[in-house]
């Protein structure tokens, strides 16, 4: 194996930290990619996106969300299963957006880290 594909296969130290956050976000629970770096204190939301996009796969990618609540466009429908699955909460698209997804509830849904892990244990 040559020192170049060795570097493929091993996972940036970043990228690990972002997705242990990612891993830890209890089920109904989402965090934003910038809360991902403030919990980090590294980094930012795009780096944290960039992470998510090339490495999230592995992860419950779903519950590293936009700040608005918008769905992840090209994933909406995946990422809605997993939220209803989980029991997120969500909030209707409204009259004017017709036609369009809905969108988390973030105020009911974000996580901060605290008392409210995934282990059920405070």
């Amino acid at each position: 194996m040559s020192e170049q594909s060795r570097a493929v296969d091993v996972l940036p130290e970043y990228a690990e930290r972002v997705l242990d956050v990612a891993e830890r976000i209890p089920p109904g629970r989402v965090m934003t990619y910038g809360d991902v770096a403030e919990w980090l204190e590294e980094g930012g939301p795009r780096q944290v996106g960039s992470v998510m996009a090339r490495y999230g796969g592995a992860v419950p990618w779903w519950r590293v969300v936009r700040a608005d609540g918008v769905l992840l466009p090209g994933h909406e429908l995946d990422a809605l299963g997993h939220y209803r699955e989980e029991g997120t909460p969500l909030r209707g698209a409204g009259r004017a957006a017709e036609g369009h997804m809905q969108r988390l509830d973030m105020k009911r849904a974000r996580w901060d880290g605290g008392d409210d892990r995934a282990d059920g244990h405070p």
